[in-house]
């Protein structure tokens, strides 16, 4: 009985040693060669201060992926992201004003072992169209929801349907990063909130009352479609910042609010864009993942 104790404590040691190593290495884990794609909501148009590679994809230097390299203190860092990208710029080349930005797989090698990619907004103009269209039907019915009856036809919402194909788009995103980055983790981030769950705000965020609920929907239908494309691609892991972002959306008080309304702010902001804030929250929620 007295060599079952021993053994017993003995085993249960070895047990309780392998358990704390192999805690430590996870929550000490290091990345050398990190790689950030992605769009606007990446990239952070008007937060100062803007790098010039090239000057007019709106990319900052206090962006989440900066804040993530400076924090994981990585040995190569390369951001690609570039403001109006959509999945097909992972292979072609995006012109922008006075220049274009390289295919944003240019970026990836073969060590790279860390990838964050934010894609899927742009794709079929969806925010553009969003941004675009619902204010200006705002005053046509302040308290219904006059956008989302534009874009319902024979009660089809056509909107979340080309969201349905943004998911297979960026299914194929992941596959070409793998294929470029095989020893890569690839993460794939979300978008934050930009409506509030409840209340209005008009003079920030001019969209007519029910199409508050409306935009809030479309979100989700997005993020949703692109959680789905990392759950079937199985090699990659979804950031969600949505749920994170919830109390820091366009509508909360100044300081709190992770996203621009409706005016662009020099030195701050583009108009539905992400402050600053905003791109400090989304890093603490991608490091809090990784550790």
């Amino acid at each position: 009985m007295r060599f079952r104790r021993v053994l017993f404590a003995a085993v249960s040691t070895v047990v309780l040693l392998i358990a704390s190593t192999t805690a430590a290495t996870a929550a000490t884990r290091s990345y050398r060669n990190y790689v950030a794609l992605g769009d606007s909501y990446t990239s952070g148009p008007l937060i100062p201060l803007p790098r010039l590679d090239p000057l007019f994809c709106g990319k900052s230097t206090q962006n989440y992926p900066s804040m993530v390299a400076a924090a994981l203190k990585v040995r190569s860092f390369t951001d690609i992201s570039c403001g109006g990208a959509d999945t097909g710029d992972m292979t072609e080349r995006q012109n922008v004003t006075l220049g274009s930005n390289p295919p944003q797989f240019s970026a990836l090698r073969v060590n790279t072992d860390l990838v964050t990619v934010g894609i899927g907004g742009n794709d079929y103009g969806v925010f553009g169209t969003l941004v675009g269209t619902c204010p200006s039907l705002r005053a046509s019915d302040p308290t219904g929801n006059p956008c989302q009856d534009r874009f319902t036809v024979g009660g089809v919402d056509t909107i979340k349907a080309k969201i349905a194909e943004t998911g297979k788009n960026v299914e194929k995103v992941l596959a070409g990063i793998h294929a470029r980055a095989p020893r890569a983790d690839v993460l794939v981030i979300g978008y934050p909130r930009i409506a509030p769950e409840s209340g209005y705000c008009p003079k920030i965020l001019p969209f007519a009352e029910g199409d508050y609920a409306w935009l809030n929907d479309v979100e989700k239908a997005l993020n949703s479609a692109i959680e789905k494309a990392v759950d079937a691609d199985g090699d990659s892991s979804f950031v969600d910042t949505f749920g994170p972002s919830a109390g820091h959306d366009a509508c909360a008080p100044k300081g709190a609010a992770w996203i621009n309304g409706q005016h662009t702010k020099l030195l701050a902001a583009a108009a539905y864009h992400p402050y600053r804030t905003g791109m400090a929250g989304v890093a603490g929620v991608i490091l809090r993942h990784l550790r």
